[in-house]
């Protein structure tokens, strides 16, 4: 029992006066008759058998160490072997170094297992012995193996969690008095083992002694900053003052510390002057862990902590670790606090121009972002040289350019963006090659972080792309296609408009005499021509896929190879049915490559698998079928082996191949589900105890990882171990692909899999609260699929439902009722998850189900899900708290966040459900969405919340009849007149639906709409599909209008503009406004139809030739109404 009155706060005892001659603790070597704690005694008789066998782990003889283990672990046990060890520990004279270390190692291990079983006066006893050696102790081994043992005490002297002490409780107030006794002695040794203690014991002292939180800092100043004080006791007191910061690097309390930064920066570069990597690392964690601090006074010294990193990742006499510990500092930094770093304009500048120096100067390829963890790449470039434990090994290129990856998608493009643009520009004109292979490698590596800003830009960028493809430099040329390709993955659909440039520089490049640029130019392919359209590829299919063919049967080098494959997938996909003449000859060069059984050659069977998937999307079920059974084999055969890559690919062959032979897939469910159900089950990473042996830190040189593993504490004892994630990567992305199969096979094969949903619908609900966003964001996928199947088996195929109407009976059946329940009641959790891309799939899912099944299926749920999605619009979901809070700007310094295009496409689908149910919560609803339509937000942002309102106006109708002058008109006209296309095209889509639901009451409104929506028959429609949509948008909007309410047009004015706009050329769900327009017109025999019928005529003739992508049924219409135009 612990006698609380009687200790003292530790406010009395550290740096205190104390009265205890520390001459009489530390003594030198030469005095050691003289010390009052005895260790010549001789050792008890269960003390002399524990050493011997102690004596035998030390040996180098495996069997001896086995045998001592077996023997030593049932008197481990015992609560009799804590003295015992205790002894061997204490016994200097009589023991070696090493024995006592192994005691030392042990008692931490078991003291805390048999603590509460030992007698108090014992407790008390080993508490001032501990304190005795420590003081006399020289052995540096078995003195921190001491300090380890006497954290460990103090830890347990700790109240549990559900335990109340005063606030002024210290655990055993000796120790700490022992320590600041020592921190003020002359011994060095002294000095460092008061550090040293400080450092293991950082979690009880952040946790008991705030109170002391100023001595200690001045403590730790004082050290650090003594250019008197001895070297060692520095990097005790520097290991000691980062524990507790790191500690505390999420509590407030830890501002004290902070101040000190200025000084541990000072003392990180007499470190790493004297080439001392050890300490500049521990600093780097410690500035690691405070980046996400609230304190203030880590963003005030934001640009200091910078500086130093940045000077770090220059250094060449660094280790490439600690060099790459830095940057993630940087990076780090730039996630935790981006408008800061974005608004300080010269720290932002000083970082890019080290992160394009380090590039620039390396001679390493300037794709390395792209392939630096391709095994088959390095093994290319490296031939002899190639390690394979080297592939995930930090280089110059990669660490610089994952700092700029993290900056571009972190820093706020209102101030990235254009610094970033100008210095790659200005490098791209250089003579010297190695910045032009920077600057164009740079602009690869920002492509996902600021995919808007490029769209816009892309006019101005492209030329400098595709120039550089042609450049003299082979590492500029390479770093061209990296860049094209990364342009092409985060820049579409705007992108696809240059195909007719882009594809015939990279066909040419195929023949480069460089093999990275050949494997970078497929890279090109296979990211362009995944999203082109059949008659974008037609022109090159035939010569491609030749030379595609040629270069994979006759090239040594792996990597091209692979990217040949992809290549052809992507070619597969643009092509579609136009691909099917080339199916057989493809299949053939695949089928030598999926039965490779060379574990080195695994990926190219992968991707000869995954191009046999993509084949059969494009060329459909009956070209694909004479291909089915022998690729399923491959993929089948492919389980058999222990590689998870391959089995990641046989999952992906798995989906597309049910999703293309839909119910002749069916068979194979059988064997094939149970498997991908076991996948799920397996563990893949979780909150495990820490090692023992890890928990002693850097203060003692411990046995390799695995000795003495027979001694630790199976037997389920209480260990107060710390935690720590195990995590199997490629478990992780195995089981994310099984989860896709699932989800396909369920979506397709129907009632063929309604059997496996009893075993299937836990083992996904036991995924969506995975701990990794991989999984949980697969699993949101999934959960519609499951639904499809009951639908397939229980309302063949699809359910009838009426919008807003919940009077009626359900049309789901029992067996839908529940599985719907269970899925939606999951994904209402997902949705409140904390990861950004787990909500959007979870709002993705949820808009599937309601869609598909209709008012019933959203009840239960309904007033959950709607506060969910208020609270993502509004930015108080729990995916959004935190985000920035220590920075106070506007948010208008935001960028779009592409998740909340589901969240408002879900607000969509609500109204398309509730109808006029939802109108009661418009006025909490069009705040929120209106708050993106500003013209200061992003214009993603602007044309999603456009977009939104247009969804709304048409479900709703007249429901929206009271906030059309203060909210949707004003809207409306601001889109309208936005610069950008995409806006226009969103606003005039709204204000169409809008005047089709509200009729003659916006008829007085018709002038200043016709007028605003009018400028949009200006834009250039052949500068992009964007163009072109809104010029499209703005001819429905014109159609919708003349119906809703045909007096307020003036026709003979409107209907000349509309007609020269027609056919529309790219949003073809408009044809059906457009087209019944036009119809009803000629119907009605308007006046104003004759003065125009040779436009009608020309316009019902190009809508209906041969090649028309108007639907057949609206074409019908077309030829039949033909004949009356003369």
């Amino acid at each position: 029992m612990r006698t609380i009155g009687k200790q003292k706060a530790l406010s009395t005892l550290f740096l205190a006066k104390l009265q205890l001659k520390l001459s009489i603790l530390f003594i030198s070597a030469s005095n050691e008759s003289k010390h009052r704690y005895k260790t010549s005694m001789s050792l008890s008789q269960d003390a002399t058998s524990l050493a011997n066998l102690l004596s035998a782990l030390t040996q180098p003889n495996t069997e001896t160490i086995r045998a001592a283990e077996v023997t030593l672990k049932p008197i481990l046990r015992n609560p009799n072997s804590i003295p015992a060890l205790f002894e061997v520990l204490a016994a200097r004279d009589s023991q070696p170094e090493a024995v006592r270390h192994v005691a030392a190692i042990l008692l931490r291990k078991r003291i805390s297992g048999h603590y509460q079983n030992l007698p108090a006066e014992y407790k008390t006893k080993i508490q001032s012995d501990l304190l005795q050696l420590l003081a006399c102790e020289t052995a540096r081994s078995v003195r921190n193996g001491a300090i380890g043992v006497t954290s460990t005490l103090c830890k347990l002297q700790a109240p549990s969690p559900d335990e109340s002490e005063p606030d002024d409780y210290v655990p055993w107030p000796e120790l700490f008095q022992f320590i600041a006794a020592a921190s003020q002695d002359a011994n060095t040794g002294a000095r460092e083992l008061a550090f040293l203690l400080l450092m293991e014991m950082v979690d009880t002292i952040g946790t008991f002694l705030s109170t002391q939180f100023s001595q200690m800092a001045h403590l730790f100043n004082t050290s650090i900053t003594n250019p008197q004080e001895d070297t060692k006791v520095k990097n005790a007191a520097v290991k000691a003052l980062g524990g507790l910061m790191s500690f505390l690097s999420d509590d407030q309390e830890v501002e004290v510390f902070c101040n000190l930064i200025p000084a541990l920066l000072q003392y990180s570069l007499e470190c790493q002057k004297r080439n001392d990597e050890d300490t500049v690392g521990i600093i780097l964690d410690v500035l690691y862990d405070l980046a996400y601090s609230p304190c203030p006074v880590v963003t005030q010294h934001m640009p200091a902590i910078i500086g130093f990193c940045l000077g770090c990742m220059r250094d060449q006499n660094l280790e490439m670790t600690v060099r790459d510990s830095a940057a993630l500092v940087v990076a780090t930094m730039s996630e935790s606090k981006p408008k800061t770093f974005g608004k300080n304009t010269e720290l932002l500048h000083g970082t890019l121009e080290s992160i394009f120096n380090l590039i620039e100067n390396s001679q390493e390829t300037g794709a390395g972002a792209l392939f630096q963890s391709n095994p088959a790449w390095r093994e290319d470039e490296e031939g002899d040289e190639y390690d394979p434990e080297d592939n995930d090994s930090a280089t110059e290129t990669s660490m610089a350019q994952g700092t700029l990856d993290m900056l571009a998608c972190e820093i706020p493009k209102k101030y990235i963006f254009e610094p970033v643009v100008k210095m790659c520009i200005a490098r791209f004109s250089s003579q010297n090659e190695n910045h032009r292979k920077a600057g164009i490698a740079c602009l690869g590596v920002i492509a996902e972080g600021c995919a808007e800003p490029l769209r816009e830009h892309l006019a101005e960028i492209m030329p400098i792309v595709l120039q550089a493809a042609q450049d003299p430099s082979a590492p500029v040329r390479e770093c061209a296609c990296f860049a094209l390709g990364q342009l092409s993955e985060h820049c579409q659909p705007v992108i696809l408009s240059y195909s007719d440039q882009v594809l015939p520089i990279a066909f040419a490049l195929l023949d480069d005499k460089t093999v990275a640029v050949q494997a970078t130019s497929c890279y090109v392919l296979e990211m362009f021509c995944e999203r082109l359209e059949p008659d974008d590829v037609r022109p090159l299919l035939d010569p491609l896929v030749r030379k595609l063919a040629q270069m994979l049967e006759t090239t040594t080098k792996r990597s091209v190879q692979e990217m040949s494959v992809a290549a052809l997938a992507a070619t597969a996909v643009a092509a579609e049915e136009e691909f099917a003449p080339y199916i057989d000859g493809v299949a053939t060069l695949m089928a030598r490559m999926m039965i490779i059984t060379d574990e080195k050659l695994f990926s190219l069977r992968g991707r000869a698998l995954e191009c046999m998937g993509h084949m059969a999307i494009a060329v459909g079920k009956e070209s694909f079928r004479p291909y089915f059974t022998q690729t399923m084999q491959c993929a089948c055969e492919g389980l058999t082996f222990d590689n998870t890559e391959l089995h990641e690919f046989a999952y992906a062959v798995f989906a597309n191949l049910a999703k293309v032979m839909e119910a002749e897939f069916s068979p194979c469910l059988e064997e094939l589900v149970p498997h991908l159900l076991a996948v799920l089950e397996e563990d893949d990473g979780c909150l495990e105890k820490q090692v023992e042996t890890q928990e002693l830190q850097s203060l003692a040189y411990l046995p390799g990882q695995g000795e003495y593993g027979g001694l630790d504490d199976s037997d389920g004892e209480d260990e107060n171990g710390n935690y720590v994630i195990q995590v199997r990567t490629a478990l992780l992305e195995a089981k994310k692909g099984a989860i896709t199969a699932i989800g396909e096979i369920g979506a397709h094969c129907g009632a063929a899999f309604v059997p496996f949903l009893d075993k299937t619908i836990p083992l996904l609900q036991k995924a969506a609260s995975n701990w990794h966003p991989l999984i949980k964001t697969e699993v949101a996928d999934a959960f519609p699929s499951m639904i499809l199947a009951v639908i397939a088996s229980e309302h063949d195929g699809s359910v009838e439902w009426k919008k807003g109407d919940i009077e009626a009976a359900s049309p789901l059946t029992a067996p839908t009722t529940a599985i719907v329940t269970i899925v939606l009641k999951e994904l209402m959790g997902l949705m409140k998850d904390d990861d950004k891309e787990t909500a959007g799939k979870a709002c993705d899912a949820v808009q599937n189900i309601i869609e598909t099944c209709g008012p019933h299926a959203l009840g239960p749920v309904a007033n959950e899900c709607l506060e969910s999605v208020h609270a993502l619009l509004t930015k108080s979901a729990p995916c959004q708290l935190g985000e920035g809070a220590e920075e106070i700007f506007d948010e208008d310094d935001d960028d779009h966040d592409s998740f909340m295009t589901s969240v408002c496409d879900l607000v969509g689908a609500l109204c398309r459900v509730m109808g006029h149910h939802f109108a009661q919560y418009l006025p909490q609803f069009l705040p929120a969405i209106c708050a993106f339509a500003k013209s200061s937000r992003p214009t993603s942002d602007r044309a999603m919340a456009m977009g939104c309102l247009g969804e709304m106006a048409q479900e709703l109708g007249d429901a929206v009849k009271q906030y059309w002058k203060d909210v949707f008109l004003p809207a409306i006209l601001a889109g309208l007149a936005d610069p950008d296309d995409n806006v226009k095209r969103n606003a005039a889509f709204c204000a169409g639906v809008s005047c089709e639901g509200l009729g003659d009451f916006v008829a007085g409104d018709y002038s200043q709409l016709l007028q605003a929506v009018g400028q949009l028959f200006g834009i250039d429609r052949t500068g992009s599909d964007t163009s072109a949509a809104a010029v499209d948008n703005a001819c429905a909007c014109f159609s919708r209008m003349i119906m809703a309410s045909p007096a307020s047009v003036p026709l003979p004015q409107v209907l000349p503009v509309l007609l020269s706009k027609l056919p529309l050329v790219n949003d073809q769900t408009e044809n059906e406004a457009v087209y019944k327009c036009l119809l009803g017109l000629l119907q009605m025999n308007h006046a104003d139809v004759s003065a125009s019928k040779a436009e009608f005529k020309r316009v019902f003739t190009e809508a209906t030739a041969e090649g028309s992508k108007v639907d057949d049924e609206t074409q019908q219409k077309l030829k039949m109404a033909l004949p009356a135009l003369g």
